[in-house]
C-alpha cells in the first residue's frame, strides 16, 4: 500500500530541503509506493519553489494553521498510511519500517521522540528532558513525527482545527481510543532553532501559560507567538 508523508510548512525554504531528502531516502529504503505531499501554507518565501524542484506534491491553503495543513495534507493524499513530519524535521528508513509493522500489526498509530539538531543551551536541554520524560511518559505523540492509516485518521475526524498549538495530544488521545498507541525507541532529528532563538523566560512562560489556561489558550494563535510570529535562524546550527 501507498504511504503518503503529509509536510505542512510556512516559510521553510533553509530547513525544507533536507528534510525531503531524508524522506525521499527512508521511502525508497523501505521499498514501498509513497509520495510527498508538501502543504504550503501562506509562504512567502521560496518554500513553494523547493518543494516542487524536489517532486513533492503541493497543496496551498492560507489559514497559518498547523492543523489544517495536516487536515489539507491528508485530504489530498493518495496513501493508505499517512506520515505527518514537520518541514523541520528528519526521518531515516527504521521510521518507516517500524511504523508500517506496528499498523499492520493493527495498532492506532503512533510517533517518536525528537533529538534536537545542532547547539542548544544547556537550560534547554535541562527543560527538554524533564518535559519529554512526563509527555511520552503519558504516551503522547509529537508534532514533528505522527503516523496512522487513513481509515484511523478518518475515524478521529483529523486533527482539530479549534487548536493552533497542543493539536497533536488531541489526536494522539483520538487514537488510543481506537487502539493501541506507540512512540518508537528510534528518535527523529528536529531542529533546534526555537531553543536557540528564544530566552528561556519566554519559553517556560509559554509553557506555563498554555498548562495554567488548558485548551483555552491553545484556541488563540494571538497567544501563541512562539509558533506563528514566522521567525527563522538566518544561519542555522
Amino acid at each position: 500500500m501507498m504511504i503518503s508523508f503529509i509536510v505542512p510548512a510556512y516559510n521553510e525554504e533553509t530547513e525544507l530541503p533536507s528534510t525531503l531528502a531524508a524522506i525521499r531516502a527512508a521511502g525508497f529504503g523501505a521499498a514501498q509506493p509513497f509520495e510527498i505531499v508538501v502543504v504550503d501554507d501562506a509562504s512567502t518565501d521560496a518554500t513553494l519553489k523547493i518543494a516542487k524542484q524536489n517532486g513533492a506534491r503541493v497543496v496551498s491553503i492560507d489559514r497559518r494553521q498547523i492543523a489544517a495543513a495536516r487536515n489539507a495534507g491528508a485530504r489530498a493524499a493518495q496513501g493508505e498510511y499517512l506520515f505527518f513530519i514537520d518541514a523541520d524535521t528528519r526521518i531515516n528508513q527504521t521510521h518507516i519500517t517500524e511504523a508500517i509493522a506496528i499498523l499492520d500489526a493493527g495498532y492506532a498509530g503512533g510517533s517518536a521522540r525528537g533529538v534536537m539538531e545542532g547547539f542548544i543551551p544547556l537550560w534547554s536541554r535541562i527543560l527538554l528532558h524533564a518535559f519529554c520524560t512526563v509527555y511520552f511518559g503519558l504516551n503522547l505523540g509529537a508534532g514533528a513525527f505522527l503516523f496512522t492509516t487513513r481509515c484511523n485518521f478518518e475515524a478521529t475526524g483529523g486533527f482539530d482545527e479549534q487548536y493552533f498549538a497542543g493539536e497533536e495530544v488531541y489526536f494522539s488521545l483520538a487514537l488510543r481510543k481506537l487502539g493501541r498507541f506507540k512512540v518508537l525507541r528510534e528518535p527523529v532529528l528536529t531542529s533546534g532553532r526555537k531553543l536557540r532563538m528564544y530566552p528561556a523566560r519566554q519559553i517556560v512562560g509559554t509553557l506555563l501559560v498554555m498548562i495554567l489556561g488548558g485548551p483555552r489558550m491553545a484556541r488563540s494563535r494571538a497567544r501563541l507567538r512562539l509558533w506563528y510570529d514566522g521567525k527563522r535562524e538566518s544561519n542555522p546550527a
